[in-house]
């Protein structure tokens, strides 16, 4: 049994003001609560009720794996770069690889994911398809070297995670051990009191094919959704697609050139012709490994460069800069038009469809030209869904205009297929006695991230507000000061702690009742039970920490009471 945990002996320490450095709400209060503390940029320690309340949202998951079947293993997070560099990943994650080298001079990384040393295992340990199927995950911490860490535990260079991997000889049990996961991880997070939305998404540098991120809406989430308000329709932006059909632009004049001086800029072009800036045509020059491309989008949006760098991964995409144009007569800055463009591959959004006609650069200084129908006088070498998603876009389930919000990920699930078992040649013996590639699954959980989104989802304007089954206590006992009152709220803590309930207790000797009822609020225990004015005569008050709602009860009507609700 725990004991019950005194706040007269507990490695905590409230604050009174926001760090001055704390943009996000779940920041503020995990600071100010006496949950975490910064050690570095994008690095915390986690203090006692922090802990606590990690380790109930690590249990949670634990037992919603294990009821799949998952076996739990723990890997190393110090790890070879050799594995790394077979997959192309030691590349491919950049900056935000942590790479050091050993004394002897040998390299080794901080591991982002392992999907690399769980495939390695996987092949070391399984002969034959009897050893498959099987679900092998870990709750480890993890590292990336993140450019800019912010909003406390949501956005770290060290964090914890739970990932998983699932292991089959067809694709059939490939999309077993997704459903798997996908009920998994939705009873996980119904029982953290999570409300989170099930979204399509891109795979990125995971690698393979089918992908779902389980969101969940914040104002501080750093990914942003839709959703549609007439279907079940959502998806992360970057998986949003644009169904276009082409049109007839047999009847559209030809190519008319204008003179339009000092016009570099959509936004200049349209107010010196007159015409709105859906009516142009905006072509964006960017380097992919290297090589010029251009990317076309009509004039009143925006190429939303990561979902850009999404489609041509592992290429490496960047914005040119004027040495680029150095020695390119064919590239006129401002005025760059598709028409011409020989040497230039050409990627365009999908509303650049065959048959509209446009206004676009005629890559000449102060000139551009209207009439430039797509198909006709240009082609597009690849169509891809580039832009920056708003809101009243349409739905490419139903049409209706979808809802634009921003959100946390908490989970992302991928059927990565076979990707990483041809990279390591992770073949068993089959059925008929022949060699079979194993296929792959790959999930992952942000566990120190489900801290950060419940106390940006439950907080309120005092502070935060756990769901019980993550709480660090089910209980917060108030003792209001006098000695009679800490001996009541003492002597009820460990009939409720005798009881099976977790309590925390506030007995601290020298501290204001105002502080204390203002610290329980902010610590956010769902329960708070107080040993106050009607003390002498053995009567508490039990106040519930979201509603606000009161009762006062003898102690052991408060046992009861809590232990029913419990």
């Amino acid at each position: 049994m725990a004991q019950v945990q005194r706040m007269s002996r507990l490695m905590i320490k409230t604050l009174r003001d926001d760090p001055a450095d704390a943009e996000t709400l779940n920041h503020k209060l995990l600071v100010r609560a006496g949950y975490v503390r910064r050690t570095a940029a994008g690095i915390w320690s986690w203090l006692p009720l922090g802990k606590k309340v990690l380790e109930n949202i690590t249990r949670v998951v634990r037992e919603e794996m294990d009821a799949i079947g998952g076996q739990e293993v723990l890997l190393p997070a110090l790890l070879p770069k050799e594995a790394y560099e077979a997959s192309g990943r030691y590349d491919e994650y950049g900056d935000l690889l942590f790479r050091l080298k050993d004394r002897k001079g040998a390299d080794y990384l901080l591991g982002p994911t392992h999907e690399e040393v769980f495939t390695q295992i996987v092949k070391d340990m399984c002969s034959s398809y009897k050893d498959l199927p099987v679900i092998l995950y870990q709750i480890q911490t993890k590292y990336r070297d993140e450019a800019r860490p912010r909003a406390g535990v949501l956005r770290g260079r060290e964090f914890q995670m739970k990932d998983s991997y699932s292991f089959d000889t067809t694709d059939e049990g490939l999309a077993e051990a997704y459903r798997l996961h996908r009920a998994a991880y939705i009873r996980i997070f119904e029982r953290l009191g999570l409300d989170h939305r099930i979204v399509s998404a891109v795979s990125g540098a995971m690698g393979g094919s089918a992908s779902e991120e389980f969101l969940a809406p914040a104002p501080a989430g750093e990914d942003t959704f839709v959703d549609c308000p007439n279907c079940d329709y959502a998806a992360n932006t970057e998986a949003v697609t644009f169904k276009a059909t082409p049109v007839d632009g047999s009847a559209v004049a030809p190519v008319e050139e204008l003179d339009t001086p000092d016009t570099p800029t959509i936004e200049t072009l349209a107010a010196h012709l007159g015409v709105p800036a859906s009516a142009t045509l905006k072509n964006l020059l960017v380097k992919v490994d290297g090589e010029i491309v251009a990317v076309g989008v009509p004039g009143d949006r925006e190429v939303d460069l990561g979902k850009l760098g999404e489609h041509l991964a592992p290429a490496v995409v960047e914005l040119v800069t004027a040495e680029d144009f150095v020695g390119r007569p064919d590239l006129v800055r401002g005025y760059v038009g598709p028409q011409g463009l020989e040497k230039v591959r050409y990627i365009a959004d999908p509303r650049i469809t065959s048959g509209t006609a446009w206004i676009t650069g005629a890559n000449k200084e102060g000139k551009h030209a209207k009439n430039v129908v797509a198909g006709r006088d240009f082609e597009v070498t690849d169509y891809l869904d580039v832009v920056v998603v708003e809101a009243g876009d349409p739905c490419p389930e139903c049409g209706t205009g979808l809802q634009v919000d921003r959100a946390i990920e908490i989970g992302h699930i991928f059927q990565l297929g076979r990707k990483y078992a041809d990279i390591f040649n992770l073949d068993v013996l089959g059925q008929q006695g022949k060699p079979v590639r194993v296929t792959m699954g790959s999930y992952g959980i942000g566990v120190s991230r489900a801290v950060a989104a419940l106390a940006e989802q439950t907080a309120d304007d005092k502070g935060l507000c756990w769901p019980r089954e993550i709480a660090p206590a089910d209980v917060h006992v108030v003792a209001a000061g006098k000695a009679l009152q800490t001996e009541l709220a003492l002597e009820v803590s460990e009939k409720l702690n005798a009881a099976g309930l977790r309590v925390l207790v506030d007995d601290r000797a020298g501290v204001s009742p105002g502080v204390k009822f203002t610290d329980s609020e902010l610590i956010g225990v769902p329960k708070i039970l107080v040993a106050g004015r009607r003390s002498a005569e053995g009567v508490l008050e039990l106040k519930d920490r979201r509603t606000g709602e009161r009762e006062e009860l003898t102690v052991d009507e408060a046992v009861a009471r809590l232990t029913d609700q419990g």
